[in-house]
């Protein structure tokens, strides 16, 4: 390979370089969102409120996974570009090898998990009794694939931070296709419900992880031989470090999940709603939120292997006009989304099958009130990637414990003693004003030391 092909991300104009990387990752983070749209979208038209429920309880689950193929995906990507751009590419094997194989195994053990316990793990989640054998089905069946979705995704990452972000998208996008063609078919043409949408997802999952293997035993910067996929202390350690601060943003996700549907669960049966409507409601909102925090995590994943690569070059310039450039991009799409959630919630909801005026109500309220600050919510998970993406990831763990750990979960758990279930709603907005201050407030200072780096850096050269 040409150096000036390898030096890419170091040389090419900064917008261009975020365009042809961001772009590829909104497509296939967009893409691994449908998968559970298209299913909800299918089990509400098939079963109705009962398996939007469902869907919502097993949402965990698939948190975990997702915090699984950001430790070792994103890990691996930011220890693999930053070796890369110090010019150590026998190190960058090592991490690239590492991180695909802890992938698989991460997935298997997760398979195993949920296989054993998944009827306590439900319950734990916060599912009524209604709705218990339908997330059952789903899940027993959907943990099968785990180990090729986390593999997958994760891959993902390997691939776009191996500068081909377009394969990435084309992994996503082959699941995808094949997860929607066949879940009309198996739920409704061969009538088998839950598990038919259980089954249509892990096809294309294992389709999605074949195309990842494929890519990575071929790798355009580095060839990977069986001793680089062997798991070592010393890579797996860094590669852990780097991928923490998106791993644990996804873990303080999954425990929100489990707070929010049990407190839903219980101050939802002591409202007019009724314990299955604000499950069901929240489940699709979170869900088509995902749509638009996609896009905000696809700009900063393109964002990683730019930022990475040229911090570890000492091009500090670059890493800062990239930052800024994802703020701004981000913030024109958060604008958008807010003012979609605010004017027609109604017909959103409507898309996932029919429901009471009461439903309608909850999920109009709800979209209006707990998502209020949408046009703010960009600068936490940008600024946290971005501190992850620089060697940081200690500002990045902080900033990802900020909205749903530290100010999120006590507000719904205390607002909804005084104001009942809506309560919940009101702990959104609150937490991600207060998150935004504080993130704004870290990223200020970090913009500020790179300026120092690049005028020391000045100062040296000219001497």
């Amino acid at each position: 390979m040409s150096t000036n092909k390898r030096n890419r991300l170091g040389n090419a104009p900064v917008n261009k370089l975020l365009f042809d990387f961001a772009v590829p990752s909104i497509i296939a983070m967009i893409v691994g969102a449908l998968y559970n749209i298209v299913d909800q979208f299918f089990i509400g038209r098939s079963i109705g409120t009962l398996g939007n429920a469902a869907t919502n309880i097993i949402f965990p689950l698939t948190t975990s996974c997702v915090a699984l193929t950001l430790l070792l995906g994103i890990g691996g990507a930011s220890t693999f570009n930053l070796s890369m751009g110090a010019k150590k590419e026998k190190e960058a094997a090592y991490y690239l090898g590492n991180a695909a194989s802890l992938l698989f195994i991460s997935g298997l053990i997760m398979c195993i998990i949920v296989q054993l316990f998944s009827v306590p793990l439900l319950k734990f989640f916060g599912s009524p009794s209604d709705v218990l054998p339908y997330a059952k089905t789903y899940s027993i069946i959907t943990s099968l694939g785990f180990p090729f979705l986390i593999f997958a995704n994760g891959g993902g990452h390997l691939v776009r931070a191996d500068g081909n972000p377009k394969y990435t998208m084309f992994i996503n996008l082959s699941g995808a296709l094949i997860n929607t063609i066949l879940d009309p078919i198996l739920i409704f043409g061969l009538n088998m419900g839950m598990a038919g949408a259980a089954i249509a997802t892990i096809v294309g999952q294992i389709f999605s992880a074949f195309l990842a293997f494929r890519y990575l035993i071929n790798c355009r910067t580095v060839h990977l031989k069986i001793d680089h996929i062997i798991p070592r202390f010393k890579y797996v350690k860094k590669i852990i470090s780097l991928g923490a601060s998106p791993f644990i943003n996804q873990i303080a996700l999954m425990i929100l999940q489990i707070v929010q549907n049990n407190s839903l669960t219980y101050y939802g049966a002591l409202s007019k709603y009724g314990s299955s409507i604000p499950l069901a409601c929240s489940g699709i909102i979170m869900k088509v939120n995902m749509i638009f925090f996609s896009v905000i995590i696809g700009i900063a994943q393109g964002l990683q292997p730019i930022a990475s690569f040229n911090y570890g070059a000492k091009q500090y310039n670059r890493v800062k006009d990239a930052y800024i450039l994802a703020m701004k991009r981000s913030a024109v799409i958060s604008v958008i989304a807010f003012i979609t959630f605010q004017l027609v919630p109604r017909q959103i909801i409507s898309l996932f099958g029919s429901g009471s005026e009461m439903y309608y109500r909850f999920a109009e309220a709800y979209f209006r009130i707990f998502l209020f600050f949408t046009f703010l919510n960009f600068i936490q998970p940008i600024s946290a990637n971005f501190f992850t993406a620089i060697g940081k990831p200690k500002k990045g763990i902080f900033l990802s414990l900020t909205r749903q750990i530290l100010f999120l979960i006590p507000l719904i758990i205390i607002l909804p003693k005084f104001m009942g279930i809506d309560g919940i709603m009101y702990a959104g907005p609150i937490a991600d004003i207060v998150a935004a201050i504080v993130t704004l407030v870290l990223a200020y200072y970090e913009l500020n030391n790179l300026k120092k780096l690049q005028s020391e850096q000045k100062q040296t050269a000219s001497i």
